[in-house]
């Protein structure tokens, strides 16, 4: 499992829109808050496993309908309560990027410089192993490019205002590793019980290491949630346990947890334009949408290399209808079958690719051009899927440089088409 989302906002309205299968008016259309609202917590009920934290942004999977039945929530319906929660969070604590009154920097034992020393650290591991990603943040603010990146190393442990995006993405470098790195398998779960208890640490100012002071830093002067970061561990407990997925709706909750999230961590980092007329839980949605996509996408891309490690991340009961097992996985054959399969997959991923595209605009002026970027680059991935005809149990997609090098121009074209008036979100 991959993590990989670059995705940084920073709201600026919230709908009132609360209730939980309640319809909430964007513009001149009805947005239906069932089709996306989503989380997570029957994940843990199942496991019997006392709870270690309150997982506040999240309600029970079943909801009293108005004849007082109980019906089941879908995760894309529970992910989206903590979309609107972290919304709700972002506008009482921060209208806009640009009022933000910097916080002093977290001390560190010893030297304060060793916190610029930190950040640079955070900057080195996001340029070795996420190019693309890194690629992107270059084209940002240095503040901004900061934060993200502190996440990324800390989040993927393989693992983002100037430089805070690079802190917040080292961390979720960091907690991917704990699951996917060399030694991931002498991981236990009290071994993220214990990783967890360290976020709590970060987010109360006490860092244990440099990386750890760079995240920090960066929570102390954006009003970042911890919510998401939480999640993220959850969803490495899920490659703890889990290894096959029986339908979409357990695909999509593992792609919150572990991509998801991304776009809700950076969404207090970057801005939102002041001419916007989205709503902030309309462009939380978009950055949902691109973490989302993105796993998707990697799940495709990588569907060998899952296999070799014993992992199918495809929904169990879709290979079923297209006469396709677990064993034609492992086989790693090419057919007819496996063909219309990964067309099908393609193109759900690439309706998470639009969804997400009609948020971009709406980001402040500075930020559209790197989002955009990584957009289109991550997008092109499926594109070479197809090229391999869907080869992608011994052949890696990847996009070459040259048309990574000639993206760019198109992404900054893209970048100055202004906000539009309103932000739609498909049903």
């Amino acid at each position: 499992m991959s993590v990989a989302l670059l995705w940084v906002v920073s709201p600026c309205e919230v709908s009132n829109g609360t209730g939980f299968l309640d319809s909430v008016r964007e513009g001149n259309r009805v947005f239906d808050s069932s089709r996306h609202r989503n989380l997570v917590c029957n994940e843990r009920n199942k496991r019997g496993v006392k709870q270690r934290w309150n997982f506040g942004s999240v309600r029970s999977a079943m909801v009293a309908t108005p004849a007082g039945e109980m019906a089941t929530m879908t995760s894309e319906q529970m992910v989206y309560d903590v979309v609107l929660k972290q919304a709700a969070l972002v506008k009482r604590q921060l209208r806009s990027a640009d009022d933000l009154e910097v916080k002093p920097e977290i001390p560190l034992p010893g030297n304060l410089s060793l916190l610029s020393e930190a950040y640079d650290r955070c900057s080195e591991v996001c340029a070795e192993y996420a190019k693309t990603f890194y690629l992107g943040t270059m084209l940002m603010t240095p503040e901004r490019r900061r934060a993200i990146w502190a996440i990324y190393v800390q989040v993927c442990n393989k693992s983002f205002s100037p430089n805070y995006q690079l802190v917040m993405h080292v961390w979720c470098r960091r907690t991917d590793e704990l699951v996917d790195g060399p030694n991931a398998s002498h991981i236990t779960p009290q071994a993220l019980d214990r990783w967890e208890d360290r976020l709590e640490d970060v987010f109360s100012g006490r860092p244990f290491d440099m990386l750890d002071a760079a995240l920090s830093d960066t929570v102390s002067k954006f009003p970042v949630d911890i919510q998401p970061f939480r999640d993220m561990i959850e969803g490495m407990r899920m490659d703890l346990r889990k290894s096959r997925y029986r339908n979409f709706d357990e695909l999509y909750l593992y792609c919150y947890y572990v991509a998801g999230t991304v776009g809700l961590m950076s969404v207090p980092i970057m801005g939102i334009a002041p001419d916007s007329k989205a709503t902030t839980e309309s462009v939380y949605n978009a950055a949902l949408a691109l973490g989302i996509a993105n796993q998707l996408t990697n799940i495709l891309r990588d569907v060998g290399e899952d296999a070799r490690r014993g992992r199918v991340y495809l929904p169990q009961d879709e290979l079923a209808q297209a006469g396709l097992f677990d064993d034609d996985i492992f086989a790693g054959k090419v057919t007819d079958k496996w063909r219309s399969f990964m067309k099908k997959q393609i193109q759900r991923a690439r309706k998470f690719f639009d969804e997400a595209e009609e948020g971009v605009t709406q980001l402040s002026s500075a930020s559209r051009w790197p989002v955009w970027a990584s957009l289109l680059l991550y997008r092109q991935i499926l594109d070479e899927i197809e090229a391999n005809d869907y080869n992608n149990f011994t052949k890696r997609a990847y996009v070459s440089k040259p048309k990574k090098l000639i993206s760019l121009p198109i992404a900054y074209a893209k970048s100055l088409v202004p906000p539009t008036r309103t932000l739609v979100t498909s049903s």
